[in-house]
């Protein structure tokens, strides 16, 4: 995958990295959405999967925002968040 997929979050049939942890998921529209660990020093930086399937193959999306916090609370709302809104505003068209 190009740097600049994995930097904006291209699709792709393959599921989280062995060893990302899941801090938060919640299903929305028929999506699952998960907020997953990022840190960057002491602070977290906003990052997420969005999941789908199709036709029996599992869909993922990533995204990676540049917002940073030191709470994961925080983290894990504002992650589900933006994921909600990618899926308001793409609908299926991330996965192309």
């Amino acid at each position: 995958m190009s740097f600049f997929k994995k930097l904006f979050g291209g699709g792709s049939a393959s599921a989280e990295p062995a060893g990302e942890k899941t801090l938060g998921e919640e299903t929305y529209k028929g999506y699952l959405i998960k907020a997953i660990e990022m840190k960057v020093g002491s602070e977290y930086q906003l990052a997420g999967l969005i999941e789908k399937g199709f036709d029996g193959e599992l869909k993922t999306y990533r995204y990676i925002r540049a917002d940073r916090m030191s709470s994961v609370d925080d983290l894990v709302s504002l992650a589900l968040g933006k994921g909600r809104q990618i899926i308001d505003e793409q609908g299926d068209g991330i996965f192309r």
